[in-house]
Protein backbone atom coordinates (compact mmCIF):
# COMPACT_ATOMS: atom_id res chain seq x y z
CA UNK A 1 0.00 0.00 0.00
CA UNK A 2 1.37 3.62 -1.20
CA UNK A 3 0.59 6.77 0.86
CA UNK A 4 1.63 9.78 -0.14
CA UNK A 5 1.24 13.43 0.71
CA UNK A 6 1.44 16.32 -1.31
CA UNK A 7 1.18 20.18 -0.77
CA UNK A 8 -0.46 21.03 -4.43
CA UNK A 9 -0.18 25.06 -4.18
CA UNK A 10 -2.96 24.95 -5.80
CA UNK A 11 -4.96 22.06 -6.60
CA UNK A 12 -7.12 23.83 -9.39
CA UNK A 13 -4.44 25.36 -11.28
CA UNK A 14 -2.17 22.86 -10.75
CA UNK A 15 -4.30 20.00 -12.03
CA UNK A 16 -2.27 18.72 -15.05
CA UNK A 17 0.95 18.12 -12.38
CA UNK A 18 -1.30 16.39 -10.12
CA UNK A 19 -2.70 14.35 -12.57
CA UNK A 20 0.46 13.56 -14.41
CA UNK A 21 1.90 12.28 -11.18
CA UNK A 22 -0.41 10.21 -9.53
CA UNK A 23 -0.48 8.24 -13.24
CA UNK A 24 3.27 7.92 -12.99
CA UNK A 25 3.59 7.53 -9.34
CA UNK A 26 0.10 5.07 -8.55
CA UNK A 27 -0.46 5.83 -5.08
CA UNK A 28 -2.97 4.38 -3.11
CA UNK A 29 -3.80 7.14 -1.33
CA UNK A 30 -2.82 11.10 -1.28
CA UNK A 31 -3.30 13.70 1.10
CA UNK A 32 -3.63 16.86 -0.05
CA UNK A 33 -3.17 20.55 0.79
CA UNK A 34 -3.24 23.99 0.38
CA UNK A 35 -6.24 23.23 -2.58
CA UNK A 36 -7.09 27.13 -2.42
CA UNK A 37 -10.57 26.21 -3.50
CA UNK A 38 -14.07 26.14 -1.70
CA UNK A 39 -16.15 23.09 -1.91
CA UNK A 40 -18.30 23.32 -4.75
CA UNK A 41 -14.80 24.03 -7.03
CA UNK A 42 -12.73 20.72 -6.03
CA UNK A 43 -11.94 18.78 -8.81
CA UNK A 44 -13.80 16.18 -8.32
CA UNK A 45 -14.59 15.03 -12.20
CA UNK A 46 -11.23 14.93 -13.39
CA UNK A 47 -10.50 12.84 -9.79
CA UNK A 48 -12.89 10.69 -10.57
CA UNK A 49 -11.96 9.95 -14.31
CA UNK A 50 -8.52 9.35 -13.64
CA UNK A 51 -9.31 6.35 -11.06
CA UNK A 52 -9.62 8.03 -7.74
CA UNK A 53 -12.40 8.29 -4.97
CA UNK A 54 -12.19 11.94 -2.68
CA UNK A 55 -12.99 13.62 0.44
CA UNK A 56 -12.29 17.34 0.85
CA UNK A 57 -12.63 20.01 2.86
CA UNK A 58 -12.03 23.19 0.53
CA UNK A 59 -12.23 27.21 1.83
CA UNK A 60 -12.22 30.33 -0.59
CA UNK A 61 -8.47 31.24 -1.67
CA UNK A 62 -6.49 29.67 1.50
CA UNK A 63 -5.90 26.32 2.90
CA UNK A 64 -7.98 23.21 2.25
CA UNK A 65 -7.40 19.67 2.43
CA UNK A 66 -8.44 16.52 0.58
CA UNK A 67 -7.80 12.47 0.61
CA UNK A 68 -7.66 10.46 -2.71
CA UNK A 69 -8.11 7.05 -3.10
CA UNK A 70 -7.19 4.84 -6.25
CA UNK A 71 -10.43 2.86 -7.14
CA UNK A 72 -12.37 3.10 -3.89
CA UNK A 73 -14.23 6.01 -2.00
CA UNK A 74 -12.66 6.95 1.15
CA UNK A 75 -15.28 6.96 4.21
CA UNK A 76 -15.08 10.58 5.97
CA UNK A 77 -14.93 9.73 9.58
CA UNK A 78 -13.99 13.75 10.40
CA UNK A 79 -13.65 17.39 9.66
CA UNK A 80 -11.72 19.36 11.27
CA UNK A 81 -10.18 19.46 14.90
CA UNK A 82 -12.26 20.17 18.29
CA UNK A 83 -12.05 22.71 20.74
CA UNK A 84 -11.93 25.85 19.27
CA UNK A 85 -15.65 26.18 17.83
CA UNK A 86 -14.35 29.89 16.24
CA UNK A 87 -11.77 28.04 14.47
CA UNK A 88 -13.15 28.07 10.87
CA UNK A 89 -9.98 27.06 8.46
CA UNK A 90 -10.06 24.10 6.26
CA UNK A 91 -7.14 22.47 7.89
CA UNK A 92 -7.80 18.74 9.10
CA UNK A 93 -9.64 15.83 7.40
CA UNK A 94 -9.85 11.69 8.37
CA UNK A 95 -10.81 9.18 6.12
CA UNK A 96 -10.90 5.21 6.69
CA UNK A 97 -9.21 3.57 3.37
CA UNK A 98 -8.77 -0.33 3.08
CA UNK A 99 -8.09 -0.56 6.64
CA UNK A 100 -6.28 2.06 7.46
CA UNK A 101 -6.92 5.66 9.25
CA UNK A 102 -5.61 8.07 6.77
CA UNK A 103 -5.32 11.61 8.75
CA UNK A 104 -4.23 14.66 6.79
CA UNK A 105 -3.55 18.18 7.87
CA UNK A 106 -2.60 21.09 6.90
CA UNK A 107 -0.94 22.90 9.58
CA UNK A 108 -0.28 27.00 9.95
CA UNK A 109 2.33 28.73 8.94
CA UNK A 110 2.67 30.58 12.19
CA UNK A 111 4.97 33.54 10.87
CA UNK A 112 5.79 36.56 11.86
CA UNK A 113 6.52 35.27 14.96
CA UNK A 114 5.96 36.10 18.14
CA UNK A 115 2.56 37.17 17.18
CA UNK A 116 -0.80 36.10 17.27
CA UNK A 117 -0.40 33.66 13.57
CA UNK A 118 2.11 31.76 16.10
CA UNK A 119 0.06 31.46 19.00
CA UNK A 120 -3.04 30.20 16.57
CA UNK A 121 0.19 27.97 15.71
CA UNK A 122 1.03 26.87 18.32
CA UNK A 123 -3.05 26.16 19.89
CA UNK A 124 -3.90 24.09 17.22
CA UNK A 125 -1.08 21.83 17.44
CA UNK A 126 -2.06 21.97 21.10
CA UNK A 127 -5.93 20.69 19.62
CA UNK A 128 -4.06 18.29 16.87
CA UNK A 129 -1.78 16.55 19.71
CA UNK A 130 -5.28 15.89 21.95
CA UNK A 131 -6.22 14.26 19.17
CA UNK A 132 -3.51 12.37 18.09
CA UNK A 133 -3.51 11.11 21.43
CA UNK A 134 -7.20 9.69 21.18
CA UNK A 135 -5.90 8.32 17.99
CA UNK A 136 -2.89 6.03 19.94
CA UNK A 137 -5.53 4.78 22.42
CA UNK A 138 -7.74 3.45 20.00
CA UNK A 139 -5.21 1.15 19.11
CA UNK A 140 -6.61 1.22 15.08
CA UNK A 141 -4.35 1.73 12.30
CA UNK A 142 -3.37 5.19 11.58
CA UNK A 143 -1.36 7.84 9.44
CA UNK A 144 -0.84 11.30 9.96
CA UNK A 145 0.36 12.64 6.49
CA UNK A 146 0.83 16.26 5.97
CA UNK A 147 2.15 19.56 5.71
CA UNK A 148 3.22 20.01 9.45
CA UNK A 149 4.70 23.50 8.40
CA UNK A 150 7.92 21.90 11.00
CA UNK A 151 11.65 20.98 10.14
CA UNK A 152 11.85 19.04 13.31
CA UNK A 153 15.54 18.65 13.64
CA UNK A 154 19.06 20.60 11.75
CA UNK A 155 18.93 18.33 9.06
CA UNK A 156 15.94 19.06 8.04
CA UNK A 157 16.88 22.67 6.60
CA UNK A 158 19.42 23.64 4.31
CA UNK A 159 20.57 26.11 6.69
CA UNK A 160 19.72 25.99 9.77
CA UNK A 161 21.50 29.24 11.50
CA UNK A 162 19.46 31.53 9.58
CA UNK A 163 15.89 30.06 10.86
CA UNK A 164 16.23 30.46 14.10
CA UNK A 165 13.73 32.81 14.46
CA UNK A 166 11.13 31.66 11.65
CA UNK A 167 7.92 30.08 12.86
CA UNK A 168 8.93 26.98 11.47
CA UNK A 169 12.13 26.20 13.35
CA UNK A 170 11.69 28.12 16.71
CA UNK A 171 12.39 25.82 19.44
CA UNK A 172 8.55 25.83 20.57
CA UNK A 173 7.31 24.09 17.59
CA UNK A 174 10.21 21.69 17.06
CA UNK A 175 9.09 20.93 20.71
CA UNK A 176 5.86 19.92 19.82
CA UNK A 177 6.93 17.73 17.26
CA UNK A 178 9.07 15.83 19.86
CA UNK A 179 6.11 15.55 21.81
CA UNK A 180 4.07 14.25 18.86
CA UNK A 181 6.56 11.66 18.31
CA UNK A 182 6.77 10.53 21.72
CA UNK A 183 3.11 10.00 21.85
CA UNK A 184 4.16 6.86 20.06
CA UNK A 185 3.91 7.99 16.26
CA UNK A 186 7.05 7.03 13.67
CA UNK A 187 8.15 9.63 11.46
CA UNK A 188 8.39 7.35 8.40
CA UNK A 189 10.81 9.31 6.47
CA UNK A 190 13.25 10.04 9.00
CA UNK A 191 12.95 6.39 10.39
CA UNK A 192 14.56 4.94 7.26
CA UNK A 193 16.76 7.54 6.27
CA UNK A 194 17.94 8.80 9.81
CA UNK A 195 21.21 10.63 8.40
CA UNK A 196 19.71 12.10 5.00
CA UNK A 197 19.65 15.94 3.89
CA UNK A 198 16.26 15.11 2.23
CA UNK A 199 14.03 18.10 1.18
CA UNK A 200 10.44 18.34 0.70
CA UNK A 201 10.14 22.00 -0.27
CA UNK A 202 11.67 24.44 -2.16
CA UNK A 203 10.63 27.95 -2.17
CA UNK A 204 10.49 29.74 -5.81
CA UNK A 205 13.02 32.47 -4.67
CA UNK A 206 16.47 32.92 -4.37
CA UNK A 207 17.05 29.80 -6.42
CA UNK A 208 16.31 27.71 -3.89
CA UNK A 209 15.08 24.50 -6.12
CA UNK A 210 18.55 25.23 -8.32
CA UNK A 211 20.56 25.88 -5.02
CA UNK A 212 18.90 22.80 -3.08
CA UNK A 213 17.83 25.04 -0.37
CA UNK A 214 15.47 23.00 0.79
CA UNK A 215 13.12 22.63 4.09
CA UNK A 216 11.48 19.08 5.28
CA UNK A 217 7.76 20.35 6.09
CA UNK A 218 5.54 17.28 5.08
CA UNK A 219 5.84 14.38 7.07
CA UNK A 220 4.07 10.69 7.36
CA UNK A 221 3.62 9.79 10.83
CA UNK A 222 2.76 6.22 11.22
CA UNK A 223 0.67 4.44 14.82
CA UNK A 224 2.63 1.22 15.64
CA UNK A 225 0.99 -1.03 14.15
CA UNK A 226 1.25 0.47 10.48
CA UNK A 227 4.58 1.22 11.39
CA UNK A 228 5.54 -2.46 11.97
CA UNK A 229 4.59 -2.69 8.10
CA UNK A 230 6.59 0.18 6.71
CA UNK A 231 8.70 -0.46 3.98
CA UNK A 232 9.77 2.36 1.83
CA UNK A 233 9.89 6.16 2.06
CA UNK A 234 10.72 9.17 -0.01
CA UNK A 235 10.32 12.24 -1.86
CA UNK A 236 9.54 12.42 -5.47
CA UNK A 237 11.59 15.56 -5.56
CA UNK A 238 11.43 15.53 -9.44
CA UNK A 239 7.89 16.40 -9.63
CA UNK A 240 9.65 19.95 -7.72
CA UNK A 241 11.35 20.40 -11.36
CA UNK A 242 8.18 20.52 -13.42
CA UNK A 243 6.98 23.09 -15.35
CA UNK A 244 4.22 25.15 -13.08
CA UNK A 245 5.09 22.63 -10.30
CA UNK A 246 4.03 23.12 -6.17
CA UNK A 247 6.34 24.13 -3.97
CA UNK A 248 6.19 21.21 -2.76
CA UNK A 249 7.30 17.71 -3.71
CA UNK A 250 5.40 14.43 -3.04
CA UNK A 251 6.08 12.64 -0.12
CA UNK A 252 5.07 9.12 0.28
CA UNK A 253 5.82 5.69 2.46
CA UNK A 254 4.70 1.99 1.43
CA UNK A 255 3.00 -0.31 3.68
CA UNK A 256 3.48 -4.47 3.57
CA UNK A 257 0.63 -5.98 3.34
CA UNK A 258 -0.61 -6.23 7.02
Amino acid sequence: MKIATFNVNGVNGRIDILLRWLDEARPDVVCLQELKAPQEKFPRRALDKAGYGAVWHGQQRWNGVAILARDVEPIETRRGLGGDPEDSHSRYIEAAVNGVLIGCLYAPNGNPAPGPKFDYKLSWYERFLAHTQDLLETGAPVVLAGDYNIMPTDIDVYAPERWQDDALFRPEVREVFRNLVSQGWTDALRHLHPDGRIYTFWDYFRNAWGRNAGLRLDHLLLSPSVAARLDEAGVDRHVRGWDHASDHAPTWVTLLDD
